[in-house]
């Protein structure tokens, strides 16, 4: 099996900015993504509304990519997303080691 070094992109934003997310990841080459929700439980995030604490809701967008590409697509989805905002959101990557089940990104030429 020929290794092929990949990156995971992992994005937090607040729920119903996913879209804005992935639209950005896949203008600059990312072939789809994996949305996933949550909420926050930060000391900034659980506001008091007539004393009931309210979590906000987030959705986290995941984009496997390879390497190669990831600064590409991290660039597009911070100016794409508004991430250079305070309180819009964060993104990341992390290095993945094996890949097995994306055919379309593995396939041998």
């Amino acid at each position: 099996m020929e290794k092929k070094e990949f990156e995971l992109i992992i994005t937090i934003v607040n729920r119903g900015f996913a879209d804005l997310v992935m639209d950005a990841a896949k203008a600059a080459g990312a072939h789809g993504g994996t949305v996933l929700y949550g909420r926050g439980a930060g000391i900034h995030e659980a506001e008091k509304f007539f004393g009931v604490s309210i979590e906000p809701e987030k959705e986290v967008v995941l984009v496997l990519l390879p390497k190669q590409d990831k600064d590409a697509v991290m660039r597009a989805i911070t100016k794409g997303a508004g991430l250079n905002s305070e309180g819009k959101g964060l993104t990341f990557s992390l290095p993945v080691d094996d890949v097995l089940g994306i055919v379309h990104m593995t396939k041998q030429e």
